[in-house]
């Protein structure tokens, strides 16, 4: 029987300027693609569709930031063009020229801050091995 990976939080982070700046416990991701219908004169139903723009939206939860961001004083307000990555067993998947849409900050009394990061990225990209 062979061994099966999972990956770990550590697995799943950002990265600006080629420096791992955060860790991210979970994610979801949701792929869009617009498209455009043909019509000819006379028919009617379209005669073939057009694929338009892909859009990536990505939703984070509990990023903690790693131990360089924070000495290197990186916030998350101020981020912009940086990668999500993805290492899964056999691939890596990152989203690459992301920008975030919304931040959500919660803390309880003893526990650390857990934010909620809502990304759109420009383009996505598997590599293998």
């Amino acid at each position: 029987m062979a061994n099966t990976i999972f990956p770990m939080s550590s697995d799943i982070y950002l990265e600006a300027d080629g420096k791992k700046i955060a860790v991210v416990q979970s994610y979801s991701t949701k792929a869009t693609r617009s498209s455009r219908e043909i019509e000819a004169f006379g028919e009617s139903e379209p005669v073939a569709t057009i694929a338009g723009a892909s859009r990536y939206e990505i939703e984070l939860s509990r990023l903690y930031a790693t131990d360089e961001a924070i000495s290197d004083g990186i916030s998350f307000y101020d981020l912009s063009d940086f990668s999500l990555v993805i290492c899964k067993p056999d691939k890596r998947v990152i989203y690459a020229q992301c920008r975030w849409s919304s931040i959500e900050e919660a803390a309880k009394l003893g526990d650390p801050v857990a934010e909620k990061v809502k990304l759109i990225a420009r383009k996505r990209m598997e590599i293998t091995g």
